[in-house]
Formats: structure tokens, sequence, C-alpha cells
């Protein structure tokens, strides 16, 4: 499984990915997020499916990108682009893949900003070649494990989150995942993408790298639960104990 996370608010971008490959009992780390930039142009790509089929579609829109770039001057035409190289290793794959018992099941996230664009943009693209943008009203986008995650970044962003709240929270999204799901874990990418920049930077963090603030994350999570008041559970405890009394008279 996967975890990666594109989130999109009025600064800019931020893209978080684990690294963790699963292939039957073997286990490795390869990095998911791949960017592209030069003077009018900062995206970023992140992939969950096969990874055959991710480095196959990948190589095959590097070609496009060095031949045809000029031609892109918005990024939902590189979207298109890297759609018609995942359609093409589908007609090229699916059938033998299938065959063998593997599903032709790649989802990618592509963030960034081209030199016409307005702003930033970020999408979801499908394993069919469709994809959505996300907006104000969906500022984030998760592919691979994505239910654990979620809850933080419901509560914590909108629109105006900074890009470093942004980062903390997705941070944290991964590390809630890390926790429940066992094919999600260090080391982690991130490319943060600031609005009308043009300069997508990336960092790596090992477990070591962010473990304090994981176990910093834990104390204060049951910190806040203990001293949640307890007031509104009286009523049910209070039926409960009553309950128990009549049964140890019985």
């Amino acid at each position: 499984m996967t975890y990666c996370l594109g989130i999109k608010v009025k600064k800019g971008l931020v893209a978080v990915a684990d690294t963790r490959i699963t292939s039957g009992t073997d286990v490795t780390t390869k990095k998911k997020i791949f960017t592209y930039q030069n003077d009018n142009c900062s995206l970023f790509i992140m992939t969950s499916g096969l990874r055959s089929v991710r480095d196959k579609a990948i190589v095959y829109f590097q070609e496009v990108m060095e031949q045809e770039f000029e031609q892109f001057t918005k990024l939902y035409q590189a979207v298109n682009a890297f759609g018609e190289q995942v359609k093409r290793v589908g007609i090229e794959d699916r059938e033998s893949l299938e065959k063998g018992g593997f599903k032709f099941n790649l989802n990618t996230i592509i963030g960034g900003q081209l030199k016409d664009d307005e702003d930033h943009k970020l999408f979801l693209l499908y394993p069919e070649g469709n994809w959505v943008e996300l907006g104000e009203g969906a500022p984030y986008v998760i592919i691979g494990n994505a239910a654990q995650g979620k809850a933080i970044l419901n509560r914590i962003l909108n629109n105006d989150t900074s890009l470093k709240q942004a980062l903390k929270a997705g941070f944290l999204s991964f590390d809630s995942t890390r926790i429940s799901a066992a094919d999600v874990d260090f080391p982690i990418d991130i490319a943060l993408y600031k609005a009308n920049s043009y300069d997508m930077v990336e960092q790596h963090y090992e477990k070591t790298d962010l473990e304090n603030v994981s176990a910093q994350w834990d104390r204060q999570l049951k910190s806040a639960l203990k001293n949640i008041s307890n007031q509104w559970m009286d009523p049910a405890f209070d039926k409960l104990g009553k309950t128990v009394k009549k049964r140890k008279k019985v």
C-alpha cells in the first residue's frame, strides 16, 4: 500500500509521500515523488499502484516533456499528457498484468503551476486517464491508504491555512496512518511549492528525524483526551451504576 497526500492552500502546495514498496513478503523503499521544474514550470507527480506501471509512465512522460514542453502553458495540459502515457502503458501492459493476477490501478496526484496558470493547481488523475481538479471545497487528496489520516486534515485545513501548518497537519496525517497500517512507514519525502514562485523544494525525512514530533503528538493526544470534560458521560455512568446495584441485590 501507499500513502501520498497533496494539499492546496492559498499560499501554495504541500506533497507528502511514504517510500515503502511491498511485493509479497519483500519490503523495499523507493521514492514516490517525481518533480519537474524550470523557469516557467514547477510540478510534482505522486502515484499509488503498480510500481512497474508508474516507472514506465514516468519515463514516457519525461520524453514528452523533453520534446514537447513548450506546448504546455497550463498544468492541466501536462496532466492530460501524463494521462495519455498512463493509457499508453495500459494498452501495452494491462492484458499481461491481469493474466498474471495484477490489477492495473495507477492513481496519480499532480500539483504545480505553469506560466499561464493564474494560480497553483492540484489534480487527481485516475487509471483511465481522466481527472478532477481540487479546489477550496476540497483542499487535499490522499491516494493509497486514506482512511486513518483524514480526520486531522478535515479539522485543520482550509484555504487560509499556512504552508507550515499544512505540512504539520500532513505529517500528523501520515503518522496516524503509519500507526494503523503495517504497509505505510518511514522514510517520507515532501515537496513544497510557494504560490507563483516556480520553485519546488524537496526534503527527505528518516524516522529518526521525526520520531520526537511523533512522540510529542502522542503525548498531547493523551493529555487532551484526559482533559476533556467528563460531565457529559455522568448520566450514562449513573445508569450503569444503578444497573450493577440492582443485579447485586438480585
